[in-house]
């Protein structure tokens, strides 16, 4: 059994981002050399996310328009009060309680099957970080599990 990580650099440039991953994710899994196995995608941050889904774009202007609705920006979240009564030398200047709530929805991980050294996805699967609190440089861990 082989264990291989990698961390790939992500830079968002909006609020909410959907941002393809797929062939960075396919490219770790072939500089690890492991044929059969798993790999985990993990985002290690509150506001962040990760899905699998279809990378086309009216359907990621539905996605965006489903998060907006069941976590609008503009509703009242005690995260941000929280936030504006921080000292400033501790605060990040943003009011982003939403930002959390949406990734809780969505989560921060996903695993995927490695076959014959490839991701086990079909044509129209993606994997997407997904960006909740943009613009903001971000990492993803990628971690490789097999032989």
């Amino acid at each position: 059994m082989k264990i291989y990580k990698e961390r790939i650099d992500l830079q968002s440039t909006t609020q909410i981002e959907f941002m393809d991953i797929t062939d960075k994710v396919q490219d770790v899994v072939d500089r690890s050399g492991i044929r059969e196995g798993q790999t985990l995608v993990y985002v290690p941050h509150t506001t962040m996310g990760v899905a699998i889904n279809h990378n086309e774009p009216m359907l990621l202007q539905d996605f965006m328009r489903i998060l907006y609705k069941i976590v609008p920006v503009d509703a009242q979240y005690s995260h941000d009060l929280f936030e504006l009564r921080r000292p400033s030398s501790l605060a990040d200047g943003r009011s982003n309680g939403h930002s959390h709530c949406k990734a809780i929805l969505l989560g921060n991980s996903e695993t995927i099957p490695v076959e014959k050294g490839k991701l086990v996805l079909t044509e129209r699967q993606n994997i997407f970080a997904v960006e909740f609190d943009g613009a903001r440089k971000r990492d993803v861990v990628i971690q490789i599990i097999g032989l």
